[in-house]
């Protein structure tokens, strides 16, 4: 009993010891190295903000602050950037901006097709903290500096890309890049050269257009390592493909991506660090240290924070929010009400995300695949359609790469085989507005279609092929799309697929065999084209239809004709001789 009267004042002792313990705990680990329950960091927090000044109300802080960077940095891309711009800046990012360096090299090591995106949200923040954008430029310079010293591939090409964006954000001086290139080609290998490839992809764009010369120098030297042999066939084969992306102006690799144009020229800050000088990477920067200025700098940065964002006071703040609601809730009711937007604007996004998602795909699969994923309106389906035919058409060549888009689609669901039947008969109907090379890839998009018979070749019936409702570009139309389907399917294939009794009836306007002109102009026309095989029935139609009769032939049907008239006139003589030839010869000929 003694002993336990003894221990009863005691317990408050325990836990203050217990409670400084964990403070001690936290503040001497490494950070984020120790797993503390949500109960009792709670409670520590609690306990630390008592005293903001104190090192251990800085040391939770500084954890909250990395875990907010490091959330913000891997949930960004195109759509919501302009959202996670003042997310970011609500952040201390003068005192973290060791943290968002690392974070940023983090993200965009494990993520290279992000690269675009995080280098646009390096050149925001740098138009209002110089200072972060200057020490991610030194850290990335850096790491490129020791990955390529230690042979590090895979280190040295992502660094190397990002670098290539920083330059085309203006962050970083052109000079960077030119040096950067420089080493790379000084001593090719195959490595060296593979990255030197793949930095002048992205980058090349920019090169070319704000150093002219020295991007020729930078590609004659390419022309070097070509000639000179010392490379694997491989990395010969990717500087070819680099020379032909050249010759195509980098159109799938612009200087900026859409949307990610962000920065005014004015507000641009460019840093000018060279390769070879000495950095100062502050690797400090990324572990806590005790303030003793802490909450005066809290202050100062809240001011910055304001001046960034436009808040003026909390009160002002308030209102903005409560208007931005009332905004929200105008836009409901709007939409209960079922206002429509007659502007075209939805629409015309549509086509933006459709083009887009078709440019941006590696093969056919993953453009249909993506291209599923489009939320597109019911009853503007054909919208899909009509914007794969337009890229087909604006390409130099045809390529496959449409047709079996268009033929996927096709056959995966009955509604886009109708839109692309709708749209053969409409771009046939107006194929006279469309120039000659964009004409022709449109014809090989359809003769591609009706080859693999991804759209019902019924559809073939809106061609009439006679002098009166074609015209020479339709004819052009006819001949080149013909031609792709033979090269597909064969002459012998094609001929008998149209001599099935269905298909002969749907496409009676293509082999007309009503009037002799018509039919003489369809023959003239298929075997002008090399598909005179085509033509057989209608060569046979106007045989029969336009045979010569003989002498003997017409007296015996002359002296039939004359009993007959005279049987009708009751033994009368019959109407003239010439009267009778006309009559005759309608009844002969049925003209």
């Amino acid at each position: 009993m003694e002993l336990e009267k003894m221990d009863k004042p005691k317990q408050p002792k325990d836990k203050d010891f217990d409670a400084r313990a964990e403070f001690a705990k936290l503040t001497n680990s490494r950070s984020g190295g120790v797993y503390m329950p949500p109960a009792r960091l709670r409670a520590l927090q609690a306990a630390a903000s008592e005293d903001k000044s104190s090192a251990e109300y800085q040391r939770l802080s500084w954890d909250a602050l990395r875990k907010s960077i490091t959330g913000i940095v891997n949930r960004v891309n195109i759509q919501n950037i302009k959202q996670v711009v003042p997310e970011l800046f609500a952040e201390n990012l003068i005192r973290g901006r060791g943290l968002f360096a690392r974070s940023m090299m983090k993200a965009q090591s494990s993520s290279l097709p992000f690269t675009p995106v995080f280098a646009a949200l390096v050149a925001i923040i740098n138009t209002k903290l110089p200072q972060v954008g200057e020490l991610m430029l030194t850290r990335l310079i850096s790491q490129f500096r020791r990955s390529f010293k230690r042979n590090d591939k895979i280190v040295c090409h992502s660094t190397a890309t990002f670098l290539a964006h920083l330059v085309n954000q203006q962050v970083a001086h052109e000079i960077i890049a030119l040096q950067i290139i420089v080493l790379l080609l000084e001593r090719p290998t195959d490595d060296s050269i593979e990255i030197a490839v793949g930095f002048m992809r992205e980058v090349g764009a920019y090169l070319a257009e704000n150093s002219p010369k020295a991007n020729a120098t930078v590609f004659e030297r390419f022309r070097a390592v070509l000639n000179e042999g010392s490379i694997s066939h491989r990395v010969q084969y990717m500087i070819e493909v680099l020379m032909q992306v050249r010759k195509d102006k980098y159109k799938d690799n612009p200087i900026v991506p859409e949307g990610l144009d962000l920065v005014e020229e004015d507000d641009q800050i460019t840093h000018q660090i060279q390769l070879e000088e000495e950095l100062q990477i502050q690797e400090g920067l990324n572990i806590f240290k005790f303030d003793s200025e802490y909450l005066d700098n809290e202050e100062k940065y809240r001011e910055i924070k304001a001046e960034i964002l436009g808040e003026n006071s909390d009160d002002e703040s308030g209102s903005e929010e409560e208007e931005e609601e009332e905004d929200e809730d105008e836009e409901a009711v709007a939409d209960k009400e079922g206002i429509e937007d007659m502007t075209g604007t939805n629409l015309t996004n549509l086509r933006r995300i459709i083009y887009l998602t078709i440019m941006n795909a590696l093969n056919y699969e993953e453009a249909v695949h993506k291209l599923l994923k489009v939320q597109i309106p019911e009853g503007q389906e054909i919208e899909l359609i009509n914007m794969i035919i337009e890229c087909c058409s604006q390409e130099r060549s045809y390529s496959t790469f449409y047709g079996l888009i268009g033929e996927r689609f096709s056959k995966l669901n009955r509604i886009w085989t109708d839109c692309f039947e709708e749209a053969f008969n409409t771009y046939y109907t107006t194929i006279h507005r469309y120039e000659t090379n964009r004409l022709r890839n449109i014809a090989r998009f359809f003769g591609h279609l009706f080859a693999s018979d991804a759209i019902n070749w019924m559809s073939l019936g809106c061609i009439k092929m006679n002098e009166d409702d074609t015209t020479s570009s339709s004819r052009i139309f006819v001949k080149i799309m013909m031609g792709e389907m033979m090269e597909s399917m064969g002459l012998k294939t094609l001929v008998e697929r149209f001599k099935d009794p269905e298909l002969v009836r749907g496409c009676e306007g293509m082999f007309p065999m009503d009037i002799p002109k018509n039919t003489r102009f369809s023959i003239n026309y298929f075997t002008s084209v090399g598909l005179g095989a085509l033509t057989e029935e209608m060569r046979e139609y106007l045989k029969v239809r336009c045979f010569p009769i003989s002498s003997a032939t017409l007296l015996l049907t002359w002296h039939d004709f004359r009993v007959e008239r005279a049987e009708d006139h009751h033994g009368t003589e019959a109407t003239d001789a010439g009267e009778c030839f006309v009559i005759l010869r309608l009844r002969f000929f049925r003209l």
